[in-house]
């Protein structure tokens, strides 16, 4: 049977209103909100027209209920700056995303999830310092924040949303927790996001991860956990400039604007220091690029995952064709965490039985 919740997921993953759909395919409006209401189905050829202005395949609409994100569970980096298409668009993404993890779950085994349960009364630097502790980093450079949260059970798809204001979001799915990022931002920004969402995962589980507070406290967790106190201050210059902060920031491979704020925290720079970097920073265009970007840091789960498709004879046109979405949605979802593609047009071979164990380095 139609599935109206489908079709309501179809049109907010498009960024389309109801109105806006009924115009394209040539109805009134009171008829897509009967169809979304499941008052009645559409027309067999209302479905083929449907299919083809939502771009997803016809068999999509008649599959059971997909889970979507509730906007009440989700962290969203930048909600203030968000219109209400552009939440519903990553939030139908987020269900796309809990589709493609069942699937990969269910093919492969998985690390098994560490993330304790720090509470949001723990002051962030002290939660950060503790989960260091937990996963016996010390006082190291985290070297690949991806690699790292999905070592730790960490589902991590990339985030495609119109406009520039959705930045990443995170949720726990049960007990599973996801991460989604915008991969089109520069390769230190998207892995502040990284370890941003993981401060939410870790210190607002059990609460509603949104408000100035909530991001403020996961902002200061990312900073601290990406550079520990007692490393900053074992590096930091004298005098900091720009130029030898550009050369510094290596070492923890954040942004140099995340350093100068790091540094101020921590009471390197004073508060005329740090304003003047800062006017220096927005003077040089270094809010909105990074001098000396770093390598992107990519998948290690979706790399290998692929690569065993590929082996059997699984491309991704098959994949989509698993799960009723249109090929661009797995691109959309991987796009950034991986570098290759999944492979030529598929066989017929199907793929193996087995569930191949993962081997995730840290």
């Amino acid at each position: 049977m139609f599935n109206s919740n489908r079709l309501t997921l179809a049109r907010k993953r498009r960024g389309l209103t109801k109105t806006s759909l009924a115009n394209a395919i040539d109805v009134d409006l009171r008829t897509i909100t009967g169809y979304e209401a499941g008052e009645f189905p559409p027309s067999q050829d209302s479905v083929v027209r449907l299919a083809t202005v939502l771009n997803f395949p016809p068999s999509f609409f008649f599959q059971d209920n997909a889970e979507e994100p509730s906007p009440d569970t989700v962290s969203f980096r930048s909600l203030s700056k968000m219109t209400a298409g552009q939440r519903d668009m990553a939030l139908a993404q987020g269900a796309l995303a809990f589709l493609l993890s069942d699937w990969l779950e269910a093919t492969f085994e998985l690390p098994s999830i560490d993330l304790p349960d720090l509470g949001e009364d723990q002051e962030p630097e002290a939660a950060a310092y503790a989960l260091r502790h937990h996963w016996g980093l010390g006082e190291q450079p985290v070297s690949n924040m991806v690699h790292l949260l999905e070592a730790k059970g960490v589902r991590v798809f990339s985030l495609s949303v119109s406009g520039n204001a959705t930045d990443a979001f995170s949720l726990w799915r049960e007990t599973t927790p996801f991460v989604l990022l915008n991969t089109q931002k520069s390769a230190e920004r998207s892995r502040f996001d990284a370890a941003h969402e993981l401060g939410h995962l870790v210190l607002h589980r059990h609460a509603s991860p949104q408000g100035r507070e909530a991001e403020s406290q996961a902002d200061a967790f990312a900073s601290a956990f990406l550079m520990p106190r007692r490393s900053v201050l074992a590096h930091a210059p004298r005098f900091a400039t720009l130029a030898n902060l550009i050369q510094l920031k290596k070492i923890w491979n954040v942004s140099l604007a995340a350093l100068v704020y790091r540094l101020h925290s921590v009471g390197m720079l004073t508060d005329w220091h740090h304003r003047t970097l800062c006017i220096e920073l927005s003077k040089r265009g270094y809010r909105t690029r990074e001098p000396n970007e770093s390598q992107r840091e990519t998948s290690q789960v979706w790399v290998q995952a692929l690569a065993s498709l590929r082996r059997d004879g699984v491309a991704k046109s098959k994949l989509a064709s698993l799960l009723h979405v249109p090929p661009l949605e797995i691109d959309a979802l991987l796009f950034g965490l991986v570098t290759t593609s999944v492979g030529n047009p598929i066989s017929s071979t199907p793929t193996s039985p087995r569930r191949p164990n993962l081997q995730i380095v840290e």
